[in-house]
C-alpha cells in the first residue's frame, strides 16, 4: 500500500502512551516514535503513577528537539509528559484514566494510542494515517507483530493468538453490516472528531478490555472500523517474564472469550487427540517394521496408515486454525504443546473473574460488580 499523504491532506497526529512503571520498554518505545516522518505529530507521554525509571526516561525525550540529528526531523513537532490524574476516578481502570488525560491534552486531527512496549517501524505512522484515509476508517487498529521470547510464550502465544484470530475476524470486523468489533489497545488510530463524538476512553473507563469496548462503541455508532495484523509496521514484546504473561491473559481471557471452561474442555481434549496420535502412530510403525513378515499380511500395514492420516489430519486441522496468527511455522506447529497451558490460563482467567478480583500492574480490580472496580488500598 502506497503510504504517502499529499501535502494538502497532512493531518496533525497526537500520539498518546500511557506508562505506567515502564522503564524497561520505554525509550525503545520513543525511539522508533519520534523518527517518524511523512506527517507532523506530537508526543504525549502519560506517566500514571510510576515508581520507576519511566519519568526520567520520559522527561529525557522532551529534549528530543535539541537533539541535531533529531532536529532535522521537521515532522515531530513535540514531545510533552503529563501525569495521569490520581486517585483513579471511582471505577476507571488506571490505563483508562491515564489515557483521557492524554486525549484532554492532545491538539491533533487523529489521536495514536500506542502501548509502551511497542516498536514502531520506519514509515509506520504515516502508513497507518493514509491507510484509515484510504478506506474512509474513523478507528484504525493493528495488532503487532509479536516478538516471542522463551521457550514457554513460543508455545503459548501462537495458540492464544490464532484462537483471537478465530474469534475475532478482521474481515467480519471490517464489515459495518455485521454487529463484530475489535480493536487491539497497543496501537490504535482514531479520527479526533469521531473519537469526542463517542465520547472517547471516558466511555469505557470502567472496562478491563478498554479497546475492544472501544471498538464496540464505534460499529453501534456508524463509525467504520479497520482491524487487521500490523506486521512490518509495529512489533512488540507484550510479556518479559512468565509471571507477568501469566497476569495479562488471567486478565484478558475470560472477557475474550465468552466461554472460557468450555474452550477450555475443548482444547484439552484437542492436545490429548494430538498426543494419543503422534505417540501411537510411529509406535505402531516401528513395532510394524521389527515384526513383520514376507507373509503378505495386508491389515497391519492398513491400520497404521490409517493411524497416520488421523495423524495428519488431526495436525493440519490444528495448524490451519493456529496459522491465522502469522507465526512462524516452527513456533506454530510447536505451539500444539501449549495447549493444556492455554487450557490453564483460561480457567484460571474464568475463576479469577467468578471469584471477583485480578491484578495488573499494581492495581487489584473487582470483577463482580457492574464496573472494573480497582481495590482502595492499590489505587496509585
Amino acid at each position: 500500500m502506497d503510504s504517502a499523504i499529499s501535502p494538502n491532506s497532512r493531518p496533525k497526529v497526537s500520539i498518546i502512551v500511557p506508562a505506567r512503571n515502564e522503564e524497561a520498554n520505554l525509550e525503545r518505545c520513543l525511539r522508533s516514535l519520534v523518527m517518524q516522518k511523512g506527517v507532523p505529530f506530537e508526543i504525549l507521554i502519560v506517566d500514571d503513577a510510576s515508581t520507576d525509571g519511566t519519568r526520567a526516561i520520559a522527561e529525557s525525550f522532551t529534549k528530543a528537539r535539541q537533539c541535531p540529528f533529531l532536529a532535522l526531523n521537521q515532522e515531530l513537532i513535540n514531545v510533552r509528559v503529563i501525569d495521569a490524574p490520581q486517585p483513579l476516578p471511582d471505577g476507571w481502570t488506571g490505563k483508562a484514566n491515564a489515557l483521557v488525560a492524554g486525549e484532554k491534552a492532545a491538539q491533533g486531527e487523529w489521536l495514536l494510542f500506542t502501548d509502551a512496549d511497542t516498536e514502531h517501524l520506519e514509515g509506520c505512522l504515516a502508513t497507518a494515517i493514509a491507510e484509515a484515509m484510504q478506506h474512509r476508517a474513523d478507528l484504525l487498529s493493528y495488532s503487532p507483530e509479536q516478538i516471542l521470547a522463551g521457550i514457554r510464550q513460543q508455545l503459548i502465544m501462537p495458540v492464544i493468538f490464532g484462537e483471537l484470530a478465530l474469534q475475532y475476524s478482521p474481515r467480519r470486523v471490517g464489515d459495518p453490516a455485521l454487529p463484530d468489533a475489535a480493536a487491539n489497545g497497543q496501537y490504535l488510530l482514531v479520527r479526533s472528531k469521531a473519537h469526542r463524538r463517542i465520547g472517547g476512553f471516558a466511555s469505557v473507563a470502567t472496562e478491563l478490555l478498554d479497546d475492544v469496548a472501544l471498538a464496540r462503541r464505534y460499529k453501534q455508532q456508524r463509525h467504520t472500523i479497520r482491524f487487521r495484523l500490523g506486521r512490518g509496521l509495529v512489533r512488540t514484546r507484550m510479556y518479559s517474564s512468565w509471571n507477568d504473561l501469566r497476569l495479562g491473559w488471567t486478565k484478558n481471557l475470560a472477557l475474550l472469550f465468552p466461554n472460557p471452561r468450555e474452550l477450555a474442555k475443548k482444547r484439552v481434549s484437542e492436545f490429548n487427540r494430538l498426543l494419543f496420535s503422534l505417540v501411537l502412530a510411529p509406535c505402531w510403525t516401528l513395532f510394524y517394521l521389527s515384526h513383520r513378515s514376507s507373509s503378505g499380511d495386508w491389515f497391519l500395514p492398513a491400520m497404521i496408515s490409517l493411524f497416520w492420516l488421523i495423524t495428519f489430519t488431526n495436525v493440519a486441522i490444528f495448524y490451519t486454525r493456529v496459522a491465522r496468527a502469522h507465526f512462524r511455522f516452527g513456533p506454530t506447529l510447536l505451539s500444539i504443546f501449549g495447549l493444556r497451558s492455554f487450557a490453564t490460563l483460561l480457567r484460571e482467567s474464568a475463576k479469577a473473574h467468578e471469584e471477583g478480583s485480578v491484578t495488573w500492574r499494581g492495581r487489584a480490580y473487582n470483577t463482580l460488580g457492574p464496573a472494573a472496580h480497582p481495590a482502595a488500598s492499590n489505587s496509585k
